[in-house]
């Protein structure tokens, strides 16, 4: 397949999952602002989304103080913002539009028509009426562009650019999510006590926010984030805790947008397309999913959650550089 293409064809993927993940943080935001809190910790949430997709900086060029509707303005429709979903699903529609024939005409019509029914949303104030609805048509969106995808199109190499674009983008913004709100929890709080073989813990552990009502509703905020409120439930039927959260969040396979899970779906498609120059980044690959794989979570913790993202976060963008080189369009054209 000729690089372009395959560029194209990636970061398709790319912005189609990356506004489905602006929506889900917004949306959770919007539903968490209704809870009785102080306007210190409301604008602490607010410039937490803002912290997760590395925003702070050139919201404050534009705005002198941090609120809902100037935060959600700024990450839905402001086109000097990359990274708002406006301009996402612009540039996944432009990619998409570049090679159409390597689509199928549903795989193209899902991504044409959502950037005109996008442009009919910001043209009406439906969103300052009721945004959690607009957030969940993204979602939306974006779960059709994907079951298309998989329903429609062969399983040759255009398919599996896509998926690689979508998991490397899902792993990215899941670690970023996991770095920034237990970060803000404090960390310190509830490592100092793992969860012993009976699955009891120590009450130190629930000192990472002093209200309980509150944690229940911060830890669930997150877990709701990535869809996993239902799936925690399943799997630990018990209280939410930080301690299993994390673990949900990171290690398991089973959990669709855990990081193991992603890089299982990045190393399963980086086999798929493989070329005479890939070698050393499948095993780059390959070594960042062993990690994840073979690791524990009170591993994870003893030496530090924040220390582990951070280098993850260095190891997922290396990995997107390599790909980018072996197989996109360089950087520099």
């Amino acid at each position: 397949m000729l690089s372009r293409t395959a560029d194209h064809l990636f970061w398709m993927s790319r912005y189609t999952e990356r506004a489905e993940n602006t929506a889900r943080m917004l949306d959770v935001h919007v539903q968490t602002g209704l809870l009785p809190q102080s306007v210190e910790d409301v604008e602490k949430g607010w410039r937490a989304v803002l912290g997760i997709s590395e925003l702070t900086h050139a919201y404050d060029k534009k705005y002198s103080v941090v609120t809902q509707k100037d935060v959600i303005d700024f990450m839905v429709r402001d086109p000097s913002n990359s990274s708002s979903i406006a301009s996402c699903l612009k540039q996944a529609r432009e990619n998409a539009r570049a090679v159409r024939g390597a689509l199928t005409t549903e795989a193209w019509e899902i991504q044409n028509a959502t950037w005109i029914k996008m442009q009919g949303y910001l043209q009406t104030n439906a969103l300052e009426q009721n945004p959690s609805e607009f957030f969940e048509w993204v979602k939306h969106r974006s779960h059709l562009s994907r079951g298309v995808t998989i329903g429609t199109m062969l399983k040759d190499e255009a398919f599996h650019f896509i998926r690689l674009g979508t998991f490397l983008e899902r792993a990215d913004n899941t670690a970023r999510i996991i770095d920034v709100k237990f970060h803000g929890a404090k960390e310190g709080a509830y490592t100092k006590n793992l969860q012993n073989q009976n699955g009891q813990r120590q009450s130190q552990e629930q000192d990472a926010i002093a209200d309980p009502q509150i944690d229940f509703y911060y830890w669930a905020a997150i877990l709701r984030s990535v869809s996993g409120f239902e799936i925690y439930r399943k799997v630990y039927r018990d209280v939410i805790t930080p301690a299993r959260v994390a673990d949900l969040l990171i290690l398991r396979p089973d959990m669709p947008r855990s990081l193991l899970s992603c890089m299982e779906q990045v190393v399963g498609n980086l086999k798929h397309v493989h070329n005479d120059t890939s070698s050393d980044t499948e095993r780059f690959a390959g070594k960042l999913h062993a990690d994840l794989k073979f690791s524990t979570l009170e591993e994870i913790l003893d030496a530090g959650l924040h220390d582990y993202l951070t280098r993850f976060f260095e190891r997922i963008f290396e990995l997107g550089n390599r790909i980018s080189r072996d197989f996109l369009v360089p950087l520099n054209t």
